[in-house]
């Protein structure tokens, strides 16, 4: 299945082209999927058709489908409990009613992750069409896989796993299950869910759409969006211009509108989608935006290791970070992982294993690419003869 991620500052119209986009597809004989992490049923307002916990069919070939993270969690916390029975019962500890539960913070990423994942690997659609948060709360969505997956192996680590043997006999004896046993149970289930879903996201099928209205603001925001994106590795296969004006509006707004374009067009595919003079409802409106090009290319981008060893003694760790400023940017090794600051935005990650064999011997910063060498450790490294 071909998965399109759409996001894009607050109230630049990504519902409205993620809807459009879904329509396109459907057009073209597709039978597509529209995913949305709206809490407000703006995507039903757009379609026509109300939308919600449960997957609705909108038209032939089209399905709408905004998860519940309320009902999510409840099902999640009842499975829990059930699989926690024993120990909970020893500790004296009650059960807590699904019904009087309130998602915590971070149930709403979590569902509308695990139905990425589900719908993903579905075989009733041909296009996965996902209307994501705006760019902040997006980001964060879309690292949550490997933050959490990083965070139960530093709190569970594999090593630990190796005295999985003694747990049955230990929980035959003391009559109840041991509570590292559930404990290293969820911690797997949870890694291979969140493994299934930095699939989808690495697929190359999978690509990610930027959505910006022209001008100063949108500006600013697409900056920021891509080098908050190119530090996670991803980059917008289109940037898709939203509300550009017709000729024939002001003058001063048209311009405007124009020199962002032209800067965008620069380093992006645009798309441009235009102002309809009024907010667009309906398929008939949805389908006069002329929102093109549903096929794309991977959003994933190479971090590749330059082997410069015969000519420098050094390997040298390429990773683009377009619009990077050589101030802001932090580097720091801590093991077998580097801590990677550009302004606001920090990610933390394992080094390819020839370079943990290695010790950092310095950085720059060149045409928006951060070049990281490093030298072989001699204790290390293996010696040639």
């Amino acid at each position: 299945m071909r998965t399109i991620l759409i996001t894009g500052p607050g109230g630049s119209g990504r519902t409205t082209v993620a809807a459009a986009t879904a329509l396109t597809a459907v057009r073209e004989g597709t039978r597509t999927l529209v995913l949305s992490a709206d809490r407000t049923d703006t995507l039903g307002t757009l379609l026509g058709v109300p939308t919600g916990a449960a997957p609705v069919q909108v038209a032939p070939r089209l399905t709408a489908w905004r998860p519940d993270a309320t009902a999510g969690f409840r099902d999640d916390l009842a499975g829990f409990q059930d699989r926690a029975a024993k120990v909970l019962d020893l500790l004296g500890a009650s059960r807590l009613d699904p019904e009087e539960v309130t998602p915590l913070p971070g149930a709403e990423e979590l569902t509308l992750l695990r139905a990425l994942r589900d719908a993903a690997l579905s075989e009733r659609h041909d296009l996965l069409v996902v209307d994501l948060p705006p760019t902040q709360q997006a980001l964060a969505l879309l690292s949550l896989p490997e933050e959490l997956r990083r965070y139960l192996r530093r709190l569970l680590p594999a090593e630990r796993q190796a005295a999985a043997g003694l747990r049955p006999v230990l929980g035959r004896l003391a009559g109840i299950p041991m509570p590292s046993e559930w404990l290293y149970e969820t911690a797997a289930r949870w890694d291979t869910e969140l493994g299934a879903v930095e699939a989808v996201l690495a697929d190359r099928h999978c690509v990610l759409r930027l959505v910006a209205e022209p001008g100063p603001a949108g500006a600013d925001a697409v900056r920021s969006a891509g080098l908050a994106l190119a530090l996670r590795g991803l980059r917008p296969d289109t940037l898709v211009a939203n509300r550009v004006v017709p000729q024939e509006w002001p003058a001063a707004l048209v311009a405007q509108q124009r020199k962002t374009l032209e800067e965008w067009q620069e380093s992006y595919d645009v798309r441009a989608v235009r102002h309809l003079g009024h907010d667009p409802r309906g398929a008939d409106d949805l389908t006069a935006l002329s929102v093109s090009e549903v096929n794309g290319t991977s959003s994933t981008v190479e971090w590749p290791v330059i082997d410069q060893l015969a000519e420098d003694g050094v390997l040298v760790w390429h990773i683009p970070l377009p619009g990077a400023i050589r101030e802001e940017l932090d580097l720091v090794r801590r093991g077998d992982e580097l801590v990677v600051s550009a302004g606001q935005f920090r990610r933390i990650v394992p080094l390819p294993s020839a370079l943990r064999r290695c010790t950092v011997a310095g950085a720059a910063l060149r045409e928006g690419e951060l070049r990281i060498r490093f030298e072989p450790d001699p204790e290390l490294w293996p010696r040639t003869p």
